[in-house]
């Protein structure tokens, strides 16, 4: 079930806040869960028993864990043994079997035919939560959950279960208890607001920038302007498709009383590599720094093993991102900008205008990488780009031109002016002006929304095939 389906619009979510809101504070949690096993039951009806009995055996590991100071380290890889082998079961088995097989018939050798193993929704996100619960209770930074029913609501709660933003446990765990203030009427207003507004970036936006990015991705023969529409096209789709699902998230969060980390921050004004992954899928980039990148050392030992840590957190967020060595290379691609960015000091040099503009050309020709469905598929994206040949060949109307103008506008525009923007997105202490203000533009977006979803179908959110 997608957030901006008519399904989840016109049916589950009024149905759901509904019973939610009406229910008495002791039931909600039981409410949330029960919604939340049922949504991830209708995309995904072959897995839910891997989230629910993976995170039932959490919950065991983490309470042993607990109780037995002796065996905490023991039961902690047990519980990581667990949770990385079922992602590496479901997620890079058909990737390690189809380079095997490439190997054999290299060398000449058959290599028999194996199952396909399909890929449960959100895995690489739920399982980057379970993990980060396990370790935290193993450095005693959280206690465990009070009960199994708390944690399965923490590992599937609906809102986020999909595609994050991650959330740890530690910062949750108050909230689950008794969400307090947080859910007062103030608050789930401006959770219905931020969710309308990422409603409006997903259908709105990302999905009529799809229309130019997706034929140029899939043609068989390309032109240069061709690729250079369809890679602007796309750096636009997948950051407001993206931000466009953690705003929804967020939102959906607030209006039950939960809140969600931010996970983006204006990226494509980003001043270097550093800058960017500072603002880009935030929750990922700090959940690599606290449980990769520091433990591994971070940066407090030599510049040659800093070096290493580097390439190992953005090589493996490659490998998180999609068994493929286009993501892998897509990693590489940020590990090597990045560790310019951060032994040169190269982008902080150059004049304010420039240091942007080079970063987000950089990011946008890594994004090859990470959209193509093969390495030669990119390698021929690449050289329709440098190809200086064709015309520009793509059905471009005047709806597209304009929300690609608009993509660019909001992307770019002053630093200072997106903070008040910001601050009025996510504010709940509004005055009864801005409520009103608020209130017609949900209303419109809505209409609008609707509308499209109406007359074309939504496409499904780039990140929920990871």
């Amino acid at each position: 079930m997608v957030f901006s389906s008519p399904l989840f619009l016109i049916y589950f979510l009024p149905v759901f806040l509904a019973v939610y809101l009406l229910a008495p504070r002791s039931w909600k949690n039981g409410v949330a869960l029960l919604a939340s096993i049922a949504f991830y039951t209708w995309g995904a009806p072959k897995f839910v028993f891997v989230l629910l009995v993976s995170g039932a055996l959490d919950y065991v590991i983490s309470s042993r864990m607990a109780q037995n100071a002796g065996q905490r380290k023991q039961l902690l890889w047990l519980g990581l043994a667990v949770n990385l082998a079922t992602l590496a079961a479901f997620k890079y088995f058909n990737f390690f079997v189809a380079n095997v097989r490439d190997v054999f018939e290299l060398i000449g050798w058959h290599f028999p035919e194996l199952l396909t193993i399909a890929l449960p929704i959100g895995i690489s996100f739920f399982t980057f939560q379970k993990v980060s619960y396990l370790v935290d209770v193993y450095r005693q930074d959280t206690p465990p959950a009070r009960s199994l029913w708390d944690y399965l609501l923490f590992v599937s709660l609906f809102p986020q279960l999909i595609a994050g933003p991650i959330i740890r446990y530690k910062d949750l765990a108050r909230q689950i208890v008794d969400r307090g203030e947080s859910g007062n009427w103030n608050q789930r207003f401006a959770g219905l607001f931020r969710f309308t507004i990422g409603l409006a970036k997903k259908v709105l936006i990302a999905d009529a920038l799809a229309t130019l990015a997706d034929p140029a991705f899939e043609a068989e023969v390309l032109s240069s302007p061709d690729a250079w529409l369809g890679l602007i096209a796309y750096t636009f789709q997948i950051y407001f498709d993206f931000s466009g699902y953690s705003d929804m998230a967020i939102g959906l969060g607030q209006m039950m009383g939960f809140r969600f980390p931010e996970n983006f921050n204006c990226p494509y004004i980003a001043r270097g590599f550093q800058d960017f992954w500072q603002r880009w899928h935030i929750t990922l980039s700090t959940w690599m720094r606290d449980y990769l990148y520091i433990p591994l050392g971070g940066n407090r030992i030599s510049e040659i093993l800093t070096l290493r840590n580097l390439w190992i957190v953005f090589l493996l967020s490659g490998l998180w991102h999609g068994a493929s060595w286009n993501f892998i290379i897509w990693g590489a691609w940020h590990g090597a900008f990045l560790s310019i960015d951060r032994f040169t000091g190269l982008f902080r040099k150059m004049p304010h205008f420039m240091s942007v503009a080079l970063t987000f050309f950089l990011v946008a020709f890594g994004w090859v990488w990470f959209n193509a469905e093969t390495v030669p598929n990119a390698i021929e994206y690449y050289q329709a780009l440098f190809s200086v040949k064709g015309s520009l060949s793509l059905e471009v109307g005047g709806r597209e031109a304009f929300i690609l103008f608009l993509a660019i506008v909001f992307s770019f525009f002053s630093g200072a002016l997106q903070s008040k923007v910001f601050a009025f997105l996510s504010g709940s202490d509004n005055q009864p002006l801005e409520v009103v203000a608020k209130a017609v533009l949900i209303a419109v977006l809505l209409v609008l929304c609707l509308g499209q979803l109406a007359v074309a179908e939504g496409q499904p959110f780039i990140y929920f095939r990871f």
